[in-house]
């Protein structure tokens, strides 16, 4: 799908907004309140202002539309490419996964969507409606909470109420209600074992490492849970256990019985960081114990390597025309990374980008347009050692930006300085329905939590 010429993109708005804070003179009185309010909220960080962008995203309905078509046939790929794993050895074996992880991810979730909650990260071309997929997160998707907040604060600003005036329709996107919807409904669809009661409102806890998670966008959804009446609560890995509770086996943690796990913990992050809690996990999926929304086996399309396997011809079978030549248009091309791959065949560093298959948060994503022949060379050699990908570079789309944030130079030495950046979507897949997006930017050429991004917000129009 591509934009019509003739209608607005998502570029005309984001420009006629950037447009209002320059005649406001970069708008900085308001500027300076949003910021000060988003560092006092729970998306702050350690305590800091985040840095951010207050050009929000802006999709009206075409833009909308194109980005749900884009989330959701990668999402019908996905769940494809997740029964195929379960169902094909030969397919299996392509992934090299080790034999536990292998074992876990074929086992049944007992519920029909394979990948309840995910993230499909993508570079998108505002003016043409092109995109290029660059990433997948399904167990780990965050993102809730930066959006949320970074949003509100440039609603607060002089410039949004001047661009609302003209644009009245304009609203953020319900990414925590959808998100807990949808929850709610695997929930509902998961089949208990056979004897055992199934609660109407069950206890839910958020499972990841304490180290890892995002214990205020965690909190934030505790919160909202209760709202509802639901008790929600945050159990690091490696408190979890399996117990006895009258005739019923149960997982739990130390709060007591566990009914509905939101596995948060990444897949990969449980095989790194081995415990019994991590194992008390893994028996509660095999043995059925508790609803495991996001089970391992959403880890097949997880796994970086799981591009590689698009461009492969393995995958084609369970693929349609359609879906094949999706593929091709939108997966940049991407080969696998093993100890016995000749990396000269990409020594053209300029053109390839590598990622080792278990990373996430861009920890070990290397471009070769950062960095040297010799330290791409090495990149290259560490990635293979591990297993992992090597991927076309992705064109990536600019747009101007308005940043604020504690790392970043005063904006009152320069009010009118816009600079443009990379900009990236993540689109929130929610059993298999796009619901929203994160967004991004940055000035490198991987954007990554620790690589000096800006965190945008996103609003959406009725027109």
């Amino acid at each position: 799908m591509t934009a019509s010429l003739t209608h607005p993109t998502s570029r005309t708005y984001e420009d006629e907004f950037a447009q209002i804070a320059r005649d406001l003179g970069g708008d900085v009185a308001s500027r300076d309140e949003a910021g000060a309010w988003l560092a006092a909220g729970p998306a702050n960080y350690h305590g800091a202002e985040p840095s951010w962008d207050m050009v929000p995203k802006i999709f009206d309905r075409a833009a909308t539309a194109q980005l749900a078509h884009a989330a959701e046939t990668m999402g019908r790929i996905m769940e494809k490419a997740t029964r195929r794993f379960r169902d094909d050895a030969a397919y299996r074996a392509r992934y090299r996964f080790p034999a536990r992880l292998e074992q876990l991810a074929c086992a049944p979730a007992g519920y029909p969507c394979q990948v309840p909650c995910a993230r499909v990260d993508l570079f998108y071309n505002e003016d043409t409606g092109d995109f290029r997929f660059c990433e997948i997160n399904t167990d780990g998707t965050s993102g809730f909470l930066a959006t949320e907040a970074v949003t509100s604060a440039i609603m607060r600003t002089e410039t949004f109420r001047t661009f609302a005036r003209r644009h009245p329709s304009a609203h953020p996107a319900r990414l925590f209600d959808a998100w807990i919807d949808a929850l709610l409904a695997t929930w509902e669809a998961w089949e208990p074992p056979a004897g055992a009661r199934k609660p109407q409102s069950p206890v839910i806890a958020v499972v990841d490492y304490a180290e890892s998670v995002s214990r205020a966008e965690v909190d934030e959804f505790c919160r909202r849970f209760a709202d509802r009446g639901i008790e929600a609560r945050f159990a690091d890995v490696r408190s979890l256990r399996i117990v006895r509770k009258g005739a019923r086996t149960r997982l739990a943690d130390d709060a007591g019985p566990i009914d509905c796990v939101w596995k948060r913990a990444v897949t990969g992050e449980l095989f790194e960081k081995p415990c019994p809690g991590a194992d008390a996990l893994a028996s509660a999926l095999e043995g059925n114990l508790a609803c495991l929304v996001g089970s391992h086996r959403t880890w097949v399309t997880a796994t970086k390597t799981f591009f590689a396997l698009l461009w492969d011809d393995t995958i084609d079978s369970c693929l349609s025309a359609v879906e094949e030549a999706f593929v091709r248009a939108h997966v940049p091309e991407t080969h696998f990374l093993y100890p016995d791959t000749d990396v000269t065949a990409f020594a053209d560093r300029e053109r390839w980008i590598v990622k080792p298959a278990a990373g996430y948060n861009s920890v070990g994503v290397v471009a070769g347009l950062d960095v040297s022949a010799d330290e791409w060379r090495c990149a290259l050699e560490t990635v293979a050692r591990k297993g992992g990908i090597v991927q076309a570079y992705a064109p990536q789309y600019d747009t101007c930006t308005i940043p604020n944030g504690a790392d970043l130079p005063r904006f009152d030495e320069d009010p009118l300085a816009f600079p443009p950046a990379h900009n990236m979507e993540g689109l929130f897949l929610f059993n298999g329905k796009f619901c929203g997006t994160f967004n991004r930017c940055g000035f490198g050429n991987v954007i990554g939590e620790f690589q000096g991004r800006l965190n945008q917000g996103a609003l959406y129009l009725d027109e």
